[in-house]
This record gives C-alpha cells, sequence and structure tokens, in this order.
C-alpha cells in the first residue's frame, strides 16, 4: 500500500497496554497504516518483543498508568524521540474478577487504578501536549460490560462504565483545542486475557452473539484505526460496540 493510501502515514500514536492482546493488534495495524508506534506497557520484556516483531515503526516505553511519575516520564520520553503525539490509545486494563461478597477493597483499587485512573492520568498528560501542536485523537478502551454490566465483575464494570463517562466530559472539554474523544467498547474477544475461560463457557456465551462467533483483535484494532483517523474527523464523544451484536440479545 503508498503512502498516499494509508490512514496514519506519519501520525505518532502511543498505545498503552500494547505488548499484547488487543492493544498489540492496534500497534501492529497502525504500523501497517504508516504510523510511527510508541508501545508502552508495564511489561518490558514483552513489549520490546512486540516492537521487535512489528519493525522500524516501534518503539518500546515502560509505564505503569497507575503512577503520575511514570506516566509524565512517557509522554516526556516519547515527545522527544518522535517530536509529537498525534494519537493516544488508553488501551491498558487489568482483570480482577470476584462476586461482591469476596470482593476486597485491594482488588477493587487495583482495577480502578489501571483501568480508570490511569486512563485520567495519561488523557492528562497527552492533552497538553496536544493542545500545544493544535489537536490530536484520543481513544478510549471501554467495554460493552460497562454498558450491560455484569456477574461479578463490580470494579472492571465500574471502570469500564467511567471511562464512558470520562470520555464524554473530554469530547466536550477537549474540542475547542482540535482534539477528538472517543471509545471503543469490545464484546468477547480472544485475548490473552480471556485465554483461561473454559470452551463450554466459550460455546454459551457464542449462542448469545447474533454474529454466533468471538471477535479476533484484528477487528477492534479496525475501529480504534478508523477513530484514530481524519475518517473519523467528525465522531467524537461516542463510545461504539465491537461485539458481534452481544447487546442486542
Amino acid at each position: 500500500m503508498s503512502s498516499e493510501n494509508k490512514m496514519l502515514t506519519d501520525k505518532v500514536a502511543v498505545i498503552t497496554g500494547a505488548a499484547k492482546g488487543i492493544g498489540k493488534a492496534v500497534a501492529a495495524l497502525f504500523a501497517e497504516e504508516g504510523a510511527h508506534v510508541a508501545i508502552a506497557d508495564f511489561d518490558s520484556k514483552t513489549g520490546k518483543a512486540t516492537a521487535e516483531d512489528i519493525g522500524a515503526a516501534a518503539s518500546f516505553f515502560e509505564v505503569d498508568v497507575q503512577n503520575s511519575g511514570s506516566v509524565a516520564q512517557l509522554f516526556k520520553d516519547v515527545k522527544q524521540h518522535f517530536g509529537r503525539v498525534d494519537i493516544l490509545i488508553n488501551n491498558a486494563g487489568i482483570l480482577m474478577d470476584s462476586t461482591l461478597k469476596k470482593l476486597d477493597e485491594e482488588k477493587f483499587d487495583r482495577v480502578i487504578d489501571v483501568n480508570l485512573k490511569g486512563v485520567y492520568l495519561c488523557t492528562k498528560e497527552v492533552a497538553d501536549i496536544m493542545r500545544e501542536q493544535g489537536g490530536g485523537v484520543i481513544v478510549n478502551a471501554s467495554s460493552i460490560v460497562g454498558k450491560s454490566g455484569n456477574f461479578g465483575q463490580t470494579n472492571y464494570v465500574a471502570s469500564k462504565a467511567g471511562v464512558i463517562g470520562m470520555t464524554k466530559v473530554w469530547a466536550k472539554e477537549l474540542a475547542r483545542d482540535g482534539i477528538r474523544v472517543n471509545a471503543v467498547a469490545p464484546g468477547f474477544i480472544k485475548t490473552d486475557m480471556t485465554a483461561g475461560i473454559p470452551e463450554h463457557v466459550i460455546e454459551m456465551l457464542s449462542e448469545k452473539i447474533p454474529l454466533g462467533r468471538w471477535g479476533d483483535p484484528t477487528e477492534v484494532a479496525q475501529l480504534y484505526c478508523f477513530l484514530a483517523s481524519d475518517l473519523s474527523s467528525y465522531i467524537n464523544g461516542e463510545t461504539i460496540n465491537v461485539d458481534g451484536g452481544a447487546l442486542l440479545s
């Protein structure tokens, strides 16, 4: 594909949680579409390997998204390395599922800190950079359970519902600075995070999805790519499902 036909030619994209799963798929697709990609992850070993797999378009940066100092250093390093930041994909996230009866404060705080506070910290840092540049794009990772709720996921659902709310606020606040903010809400996607789910459970859940199957990380990455590109230049403040129609049933 020539550079004229690529969606993200010469854009600089920071992708948190990009060492594996959906984040890795996003990073790989962005690189294919002409972007310079910052693989930002807590897992340095896997993150470096991912950057090597993608090639010259990708560089690894270690970050703990729940730590403000680490996040500030990330964007300082990325800006020094690439000169600018055009796109932020707030993808980093964890699961620590438990019913309310067994959910302790540590598990609750940990998920909120990574999945919600991390999005806040990264967005606050990058917004200053994008404001100085005259614009940019931020896309946040939510989930369909942030809309529907889910048994045994008090902490995770709270974090993903919070991301939807923050996306709407920032879309209103940052638009005047030329910054668009949207969110993606994946459904059941085959990743390392879901690899431990028993096959019979996967089959049961698949029956509830109109398309009859789980999604692939690349299918989610394609939506991220669209929202990060100029093709979505008039989309702002939206949370778009990638779920095979799961929330319809």
